[in-house]
């Protein structure tokens, strides 16, 4: 079975943010941090190089294939932040009619700025993924 890739790391959160270049993206991920971790009450840890992360949960798929992941976090893209909602989108479609200016992937959310999209929405959206999450997997 393949090894999972993104793991946590001892790397430190406030080193990988001050060292965004684009000072723009480094606020906005500033507040981004700021939000998840008033919304989680975890502290942010790097998973991987370039992922900031916050709590965790465990999951274990019917393949057997097992693993831990983060509840909610975000990483600085050259083209735009992508924020992860673990959770995946199809419950909170009323949330997404009403966010701005973005694009998704499976629980990806893709933003170019924090200007484009209105950060309450982003919030809620953030709160109810991971409320989902408590309740659905081991979480810690």
């Amino acid at each position: 079975m393949a090894e999972i890739k993104t793991k946590k790391t001892s790397a430190s959160v406030a080193e990988f943010l001050s060292s965004i270049e684009d000072s723009q993206q480094r606020a906005d991920c500033k507040a981004i941090a700021k939000m998840m971790r008033a919304v989680t009450g975890k502290n942010a840890k790097m998973w991987g190089a370039s992922i900031v992360g916050f709590g965790t949960y465990d999951y274990k798929y019917a393949s057997g294939h097992e693993g831990s992941s983060f509840l909610c976090g975000f990483s600085p893209r050259a083209r735009n932040l992508a924020i992860y909602v673990m959770s995946g989108f199809s419950q909170h479609a009323s949330l997404m009619a009403k966010l701005g200016k973005h694009s998704t992937g499976k629980s990806c959310l893709y933003i170019k700025s924090l200007d484009d999209i209105n950060p309450k929405v982003l919030q809620s959206l953030t709160e109810r993924s991971v409320k989902y999450m408590r309740k659905t997997y081991a979480t810690y």
